[in-house]
């Protein structure tokens, strides 16, 4: 009889266990796909926006076509940007990749 109890007792210690290691298993994937992909990702997007927002007249960007230019005027959401001396083009400001260092383009 005492055996069956013995037993028994062991049963409720893995059954705990189990348990424990059914709901740190998904606690852990979850961790590990938040540091790898969302933490990292947020933060770019945090940085892109930052970048939009301090856009001014005069900024030399490169955006989404590759296109490099300086922006002549701001509006609202788009920005006008000329590509050269005789070409003016409205885009998006959240189409904007990178703002580059004053002069890049005559040095191009």
């Amino acid at each position: 009889m005492l055996l069956f109890i013995q037993a028994a007792h062991a049963a409720e210690t893995a059954g705990a266990a189990s348990l424990f290691g059914q709901i740190l298993l998904p606690v852990a994937f979850f961790a590990i796909f938040y540091f790898l992909v969302i933490r990292p990702q947020s933060k770019r997007t945090k940085e892109h926006r930052a970048m939009v927002n301090a856009l001014t007249v005069g900024s030399e960007i490169i955006f989404a076509g590759g296109l490099m230019g300086r922006i002549k005027a701001l509006e609202g959401d788009y920005a006008v940007v000329s590509l050269n001396n005789n070409t003016d083009i409205k885009v998006q400001r959240a189409s904007v990749i990178s703002v580059l260092p004053a002069g890049t383009i005559e040095s191009v």
